[in-house]
């Protein structure tokens, strides 16, 4: 029997100052910066309650999804479900470099991560098959509670990263070829287990946002 589908629309995170300085943020529970605490008003201001209607908001636990959700919240009068498993990744020795600190000091770690080895942990963090079924699970947990209904997530780039890539079948090893910036709409559609996207980076409520490191 076929399911409804559900509609979700993801967003990343507002600017922080680890993003300005392509700072690699991971599970680290960086705030947003100004530029960030104004996206994330300005995405506030993009959803109408007569225009998009949710029925459910659920956020990664990390300061930075909270804060850029909370002006959502407020608007659209949801609850703001705290959810671990929209986490980004944790980038292991990675975690707090910029990727040229991290060709200085660690140089065989960032080579294969470069490479996009799917097995790979980043010593001591998770690796991209690991992140994916993470992300997965946890996405697909969030639907089977919502069949048929619309879904409002804000979450961080890499769990967007994985959820472009399973909504086009574009493998783990391939290096991004497409956009993921702050606090951008990015709408796909799930049913009977399998991602559909809909509509990808739509930036037209904000005044500029940074891509994500890739």
């Amino acid at each position: 029997m076929t399911q409804p589908v559900t509609r979700f629309c993801l967003v990343r995170h507002g600017e922080t100052d680890w993003n300005r300085e392509y700072r690699l943020q991971g599970h680290t529970d960086i705030p947003l910066n100004d530029t960030g605490l104004e996206q994330a008003i300005q995405l506030a201001r993009a959803f109408s309650p007569g225009q998009h209607r949710f029925d459910a908001l659920y956020v990664s636990d990390l300061t930075r999804t909270r804060q850029t959700a909370a002006p959502l919240a407020d608007k659209l009068r949801l609850a703001a479900l705290d959810t671990p498993q929209l986490r980004e990744r944790h980038m292991g020795a990675l975690q707090g470099l910029t990727y040229a600190e991290a060709a200085q000091r660690i140089p065989d770690i960032y080579q294969r991560q470069q490479t996009r080895d799917p097995d790979y942990d980043l010593e001591g963090g998770e690796s991209l098959r690991r992140f994916r079924a993470r992300v997965l699970d946890g996405m697909a947990s969030i639907a089977a509670l919502h069949p048929g209904e619309d879904v409002l997530i804000v979450t961080h780039g890499g769990v967007l990263d994985i959820m472009y890539r399973a909504a086009t079948a574009k493998p783990l090893e391939d290096k991004r070829d497409f956009p993921i910036p702050n606090a951008a709409l990015n709408w796909l559609d799930y049913q009977d287990g399998s991602w559909t996207l809909r509509r990808w980076a739509d930036e037209s409520h904000l005044s500029g946002a940074l891509d994500e490191i890739q």
